[in-house]
Order: C-alpha cells, then sequence, then structure tokens
C-alpha cells in the first residue's frame, strides 16, 4: 500500500472506533530540508497497515533523497494508531518518522522511528524524551516494533516480546515523557549490530526533536536511553557514539540491562551450553547482513548443517530465534580450521562491535545485569564497568540482580530502570563516580515495587480507553 492509497482511503473515511484520534494534515519543516514533509493522517479503522515489505514507499524511500538529506532529517511523516497486542487502542498521540540515517560503512540509509506523545502534561514544565530500544532479535523487517505496535497488525505468536515491551514505554509515557522508538536494526533488518543501531536511535531522537508535532523544545530536549537484551545493545553503542555522532543531544543518562558487552565472550559463554545459543547464531547471521565481510566468511566457511540451520533462522521473528536450535554448537557448523570466532577476517568486526573501546560514555549510565544471566556473560559487563570507571569523570551505575537470571531480571528492574530514568528526565542530577551494587532482587528498591504496579494498572486502564 503507497502512501497515496493511505491518504486517499484516510480521507475519504471519517467515522474512527473508540479511542482513536484524527488529526489534520500538518506540515513539518525540517531544519536541513529543501521541502516541506506533510504529515499523512492516521488509517481509519478498521484499515489494518501494511507490513513494510508491502509499503516500499515509506521504509524504502527514493535512495537519491536519502542522500541528499541530513543525519535525522525526516523524510516523509505519518499518524498511527497504536495498541496493546494489536488490537486494544491506546489513546494517545503517534506517528511513524522515516528518516535520514547511517549505516557503519559511512553510507546513507533510510530509517524509521515511531514517535509518541501522552497527552497529559509534561512534569517538569518541559517535556524529555526516552528513546527506547526494542529487543527485537528478528532477522526481518516485518517483525520491527513500528509495525508491531500498529492496531491492527497481523498477529504474530513469534514477536511477543515487543507486545511485552511495550508495557514499560507505558510507563514512561505515563510519567509525562515522550517517546521514540527506532527500528534499530535498519532496513535489513541486522540483528545484533550496535554500531548501527546505535547511529539509527541518534538520528531517530535528531528525527523526533525536529518533529513539529512532538511539541519538544529541539536540541534543549532532555532525552534519555533505555533499552534490554537484544535493546541493550544499539542503546549502549548509541551513549559511547553519542558525544562523537550526535554532539548536540542534550543526553542526561542511558539504561542498559541484560546486556552483552563483549560478542566473542557471548558466542563461547552460549557454544553449546546454553539454551539462548539459536537467539546468538541469529545475531551472527544479522552481523553478516551489515558487515560483507562476515558475510563472505559465512558463506566461504560455513558447514551443510549450518547452512541448512542459517535457512530456518532466516526472516524469523524473536521467538524462533531463542526458541530454535538450543544448545546448539555455533562453532561446531563451520569448517574453519580452529576458532572460527578468532579468524583474523572477523576480528575488525569482533572489535567493532564490542562495547568499550570509544570510551566511557559522556553521559550517565545505568547498568543492570543477573549474574546467573544464562546467555551474557556477567564477567564481560564486570570488564566493562571496570573499563569505564577508569575514567575520572564517569557516571557509572552498575546493579548486579542476584536471585534472577536474564528474562526475570528484564521484569524485576524494569521499575528501578523507570525511576532512574525519570530522574534523568526531570533533571535530577548524577554525581561524577562509579557505583556498584549487589541485591537479591531490584524489585525491592525503594519505591520499586510501586512503580512496578504503578505500571501495570496504567496499562489496564490504558486498555480501557483511558488516555495516557
Amino acid at each position: 500500500m503507497t502512501a497515496g492509497t493511505r491518504t486517499t482511503i484516510a480521507r475519504a473515511t471519517l467515522a474512527l472506533a473508540a479511542g482513536l484520534t484524527v488529526t489534520i494534515c500538518p506540515v513539518v519543516t525540517n531544519t536541513a530540508a529543501a521541502e516541506p514533509v506533510t504529515v499523512e493522517p492516521a488509517l481509519p479503522f478498521p484499515v489494518p497497515p501494511a507490513p513494510p515489505y508491502l509499503d516500499p514507499g515509506f521504509y524504502q524511500p527514493d535512495p537519491a533523497r536519502v542522500a541528499a538529506a541530513q543525519p535525522g532529517e525526516i523524510l516523509a511523516a505519518r499518524q498511527v494508531n497504536l495498541a496493546n497486542f494489536w488490537l486494544l487502542p491506546l489513546n494517545t498521540n503517534a506517528w511513524q518518522l522515516s528518516y535520514r540515517s547511517t549505516n557503519t560503512r559511512g553510507e546513507a540509509i533510510a530509517a524509521v522511528a515511531t514517535v509518541i506523545v501522552p497527552h497529559r502534561p509534561a512534569p517538569s514544565g518541559a517535556r524529555g524524551l526516552l528513546s527506547f530500544q526494542f529487543a527485537e532479535d528478528s532477522l526481518s523487517q516485518n517483525c520491527a516494533p513500528s509495525y508491531t505496535l500498529q492496531m491492527g497488525s497481523l498477529p504474530n505468536p513469534l514477536n511477543p516480546v515487543i507486545s511485552a515491551e511495550f508495557i514499560e514505554v507505558q510507563a514512561m509515557l505515563q510519567r509525562g515523557h515522550a517517546v521514540v522508538i527506532p527500528d534499530h536494526q535498519g532496513p535489513n533488518a541486522a540483528y545484533a549490530v550496535g554500531p548501527l543501531g546505535g547511529r539509527i536511535t541518534l538520528d531517530g531522537i535528531r528525527a523526533a526533536e525536529n518533529f513539529e508535532p512532538a511539541g519538544l523544545p529541539g536540541t534543549a530536549t532532555r532525552v534519555a536511553l533505555w533499552g534490554y537484551s537484544g535493546g541493550a545493545i544499539p542503546t549502549a553503542h548509541a551513549a559511547e557514539l553519542q558525544a562523537e555522532y550526535a554532539p548536540e543531544l542534550n543526553l542526561t543518562g542511558s539504561a542498559a540491562g541484560g546486556l552483552m558487552a563483549d560478542i566473542r565472550m557471548a558466542v563461547d559463554y552460549n557454544n553449546g551450553t546454553s539454551t539462548f545459543g539459536g537467539a546468538v547464531l541469529g545475531g551472527l547471521f544479522g552481523v553478516a547482513r551489515e558487515y560483507p565481510q562476515v558475510a563472505q566468511f559465512i558463506d566461504q566457511h560455513m558447514n551443510p548443517l549450518g547452512k541448512a540451520v542459517r535457512l530456518v533462522h532466516e526472516g524469523q521473528c524473536v521467538a524462533l530465534q531463542f526458541a530454535g536450535f538450543p544448545f546448539i554448537n555455533i562453532k561446531g557448523l563451520f569448517d574453519y580450521p580452529g576458532d572460527p570466532m578468532r579468524s583474523p577476517e572477523m576480528q575488525p568486526v569482533l572489535d567493532e562491535l564490542s562495547l568499550g573501546r570509544r570510551g566511557t560514555p559522556t553521559a550517565p549510565i545505568y547498568i543492570y545485569e543477573a549474574p546467573l544471566d544464562e546467555v551474557m556473560p556477567i564477567n564481560a559487563v564486570n570488564n566493562l564497568y571496570d573499563n569505564y570507571c577508569q575514567d575520572p569523570n564517569a557516571r557509572v551505575a552498575y546493579t548486579r540482580d542476584l536471585l534472577s537470571e536474564h528474562g526475570i531480571a528484564a521484569v524485576a528492574g524494569t521499575a528501578s530502570a523507570v525511576l532512574w530514568l525519570d530522574d534523568r528526565l526531570n533533571g535530577v542530577p548524577v554525581p561524577t563516580g562509579c557505583h556498584q551494587r549487589d541485591v537479591p532482587t531490584e524489585i525491592t528498591d525503594p519505591g520499586a515495587f510501586a512503580a512496578f504496579a504503578n505500571a501495570i494498572g496504567g496499562t489496564l486502564a490504558a486498555a480501557l480507553g483511558m488516555p495516557v
């Protein structure tokens, strides 16, 4: 469905379901754009949105136009209707932005982000902006949050993580903050490529700040980042890249949990011993989509079994990435003489994918991790903390959740992350220094249980039509 078809249908139908909103098409003027961008209206109920592969006009705009744009420049915009679990409408203001970003080779690419602004006023007068990176962990653009979060998108039981994590987004909306959600894997669904996701994330923030209907105060906007597991990868890389790639952004803090700090250690940790081995293998296939040298190495050295497994993985959403092929011997899928993760061809890319090599983030960062995490090795995160804290200006808070594993820590750590991020977006400063603590579970942190209960209650109320 083209953008023109969407517009014709939308203008021809005036009746919308309860809880959905109508907007007259405003015009957005980019700071560096040659021409204004018209905001297309939302699809009328019950017209379903087109999945990305059937919507090339928005997801894959003219390459010449993309190349002529500046990073973060808006190429197209449209209002969208969001829902919990594809069906329960969320009464809030939401748009999709198509914008220009940059890949790891410095080439211009198109990216898409969802911008959500709550009806309630900003808590501190000037509305803050959270960039939330979902654990997309998929190898298909049709698994991206921009599609999955929309009212009427096709229900996909293989993509449940986005619907679950959307509660965390709503916890921040309920506190009056705007949220931007980038499709951080990019147009080729390059899963687990942090340097790419970091750039797309930072350019998504630029686009949201330049989007007039969002009502944000431009580069003065207080910005924070948040992501867990697969969402922590672009979050942490964006935190490291920000000072160089997007220094004009007012980044006040980043929260990253279930973090993959070192991809070599992650492969070693999951090789034949973890129920999450298939997810790590899927990440390797995602990396090959962004780095030609990795794709060439896989084509040359993956054995027939590995190539068969790859066929199953390609184009799949998160559930199959995680549930498919538990305890798989990743290195045994290669015929390379020796450890394929130590091959000379792979080292430059693996170095680029590992955190800490660009130095300590200039903005405060909150890291939460479970020592019993069965997919992300805790020693890699410990090393990253030590690396960051060699900087005398570091502001790092590191919590280890002793009784949790990967999935439980995601839930137990949510409320503490919300409270920490809420302080950053409300201008509460963080003193210089590094602080590490071990707790039985983060849900017992002061105020955490109440914040968690309020987020669940607010989400249930939103499902009944209460404005967010």
